[in-house]
């Protein structure tokens, strides 16, 4: 079975990836870890709330296919998949997790970000909503510094929000870089990028509110 469950950033998506593992692990099921793009530029899933495991990281052109293969072929069982961060993966990596699913009965739990700072779906999140077994909204609920439901990822720089760019720009609030999707080193031209949480109307609006980096928000500075 594929499952994507999908929420804004600081609803909790990494930690319930990490839950449902341990979950599966304390009764006997042999798991992978696997994540693209974490926050940490490490090959981990981490939470904001302070844990993290170790996972493996997926390539651009990584197939997921093979990658199972590989495992099952050193002896290693794989009985589920936990994939974070799942809106970077590629639609083809999307299909491919499908396919474990259908074929090998691999139980695969997906958990990413549905659109990007434009308000547009990822590429991998719109394949995911087309072909999961089962979608699921994270129930944690996020608000916008209005208290209004928070959905859209707003890209902050310099007090601005960006309608513009490259769709996968990996910003957090430690250490103070900016990771792009190609190379992910930092970028010393650029400190002061940061990610908010907006409501539908102040995303449109660029209203980041009163306070210029709420608590807990992503931010570089």
């Amino acid at each position: 079975m594929l499952r994507f469950r999908y929420g804004p950033m600081d609803c909790g998506k990494s930690t319930l990836a990490l839950q449902i593992n341990h979950n599966h692990a304390r009764q006997g099921r042999r798991g992978l870890l696997l994540v693209r793009h974490d926050r940490s530029g490490a090959p981990r899933i981490t939470s904001r709330i302070g844990i993290a495991r170790q996972a493996v990281e997926v390539g651009a052109e990584a197939d997921l296919r093979q990658l199972i293969r590989e495992y099952w072929v050193a002896g290693e069982q794989v009985d589920y998949l936990i994939v974070d961060e799942a809106q970077f993966l590629s639609p083809q990596q999307a299909e491919q997790l499908a396919e474990l699913a259908d074929e090998v009965g691999i139980d695969v739990y997906c958990f990413g970000i549905a659109t990007d700072f434009r308000g547009e779906l990822f590429p991998g999140a719109r394949r995911l909503f087309e072909l999961a077994d089962e979608l699921q909204p994270v129930q944690v609920e996020v608000l916008c510094w209005c208290g209004a439901p928070g959905r859209f990822n707003a890209r902050v720089l310099d007090g601005e929000v960006l309608r513009e760019g490259d769709t996968v720009v990996v910003a957090d609030t430690s250490p103070s870089v900016v990771e792009d999707a190609t190379s992910l080193q930092p970028d010393p031209e650029i400190t002061t990028l940061r990610y908010q949480v907006l409501c539908r109307r102040h995303f449109r609006l660029g209203d980041l509110g009163p306070v210029a980096v709420p608590h807990g928000q992503l931010r570089l500075g």
